[in-house]
């Protein structure tokens, strides 16, 4: 991520290239396009990079940049678009007759380009229709906080923003409808919550608008499912000595990762969460690296990097566990 209104800044750059470890000839998936940070290094170290983004907005922003990426035209090209999510990866990449890959990198969350974009709606800091559709299609958060009983709205804000006054804020959308733009919503959040921004001369506490920002983008689109179904498409692809590498944003995110690699390289945890655990299975994965987060140069460059958490992974020869397929969170299309 980057400044607000600066060139997109891709996070960990070389903490993310240090732990993928491109060589020439590899294949490596990044399920997370956006504006192309991640891919650029890898193509430039001579991998072969397919790129996922449900965004139709990034998808055609490269698409209609031949000057730089090349790749896209090259004889085989070396950088292939795929305009879907990245919990479709591997029937995305069945479909190009590829069924391993050598390495996989994930950028979870909302994107620079889809926060400084106000028409987008995804952030309280420049107004726009309250929309946060990453794919553009399907219920948008106005839809969301104008149809939803208040229960469902306090849960959703309870659980994906952490928001402990989710019912108050909840109660107070309620009472407010029709909400149509962001600064309906972080207006009508911040007065329920008695958020003051210059209180008696003190530096200004942190937005609460954010918490239930962040917990209704979730909600819409189904990001934690996804999170899943990208994790669990991972493991499925990646090769003996493949790796992952995956950056969060928040503690939702980060929990489930590490929780997803604390299974993955265990013996006791290399079954699905849905069937008894068979102890001394092969673990799918191993070399989990300690978590990694910006130093004080790049959060000096790039605030939004401050929030930011890198975990990776080398897959082992182990086949993928087995799995339900149950969805743990609402999906949305």
């Amino acid at each position: 991520m980057s400044a607000p209104g600066q060139p997109h800044v891709p996070v960990l750059l070389e903490e993310v290239v240090a732990a993928l470890n491109p060589q020439g000839g590899d294949l490596i998936v990044d399920a997370t396009f956006g504006a192309g940070g991640y891919t650029r290094r890898l193509l430039d170290a001579g991998a072969t990079v397919h790129a996922f983004d449900r965004d139709p907005d990034a998808i055609r922003a490269a698409r209609e940049n031949p000057g730089k990426w090349p790749e896209l035209a090259s004889n085989p090209p070396r950088l292939v678009l795929h305009p879907r999510r990245f919990s479709e990866m591997v029937q995305g990449l069945g479909d190009a007759g590829i069924d391993k890959v050598d390495g996989v990198v994930m950028d979870i969350g909302v994107s620079s380009m889809q926060l400084d974009q106000a028409e987008r709606g995804f952030s309280f800091g420049a107004e726009g229709p309250l929309d946060m559709r990453m794919s553009q299609e399907g219920g948008s958060a106005a839809d969301f906080v104008n149809e939803a009983d208040e229960g469902e709205i306090a849960d959703v804000l309870y659980l994906y923003g952490e928001e402990r006054q989710s019912r108050r804020v909840a109660r107070a959308i309620v009472a407010a409808r029709p909400l149509q733009t962001t600064a309906d919503l972080a207006r009508v959040v911040r007065k329920a919550l008695g958020y003051n921004p210059a209180y008696k001369g003190q530096a200004a506490p942190k937005d609460p608008a954010i918490r239930s920002f962040q917990a209704i983008r979730i909600h819409v689109n189904g990001e934690l499912d996804e999170l899943d179904a990208g994790l669990g498409a991972a493991e499925v692809l990646l090769r003996e000595g493949g790796r992952l590498a995956v950056v969060t944003f928040h503690s939702l995110e980060d929990r489930k990762v590490k929780h997803f690699l604390r299974e993955a390289s265990s013996a006791r945890g290399a079954t699905s969460r849905h069937l008894p655990q068979a102890v001394g299975a092969p673990a799918p994965f191993a070399k989990v690296a300690k978590a990694v987060r910006p130093g004080e140069a790049e959060l000096a460059a790039n605030p939004r990097a401050r929030s930011a958490t890198l975990r990776a992974a080398v897959r082992t020869d182990a086949p993928p566990r087995e799995s339900d397929g149950s969805p743990s969170h609402r999906s949305a299309a």
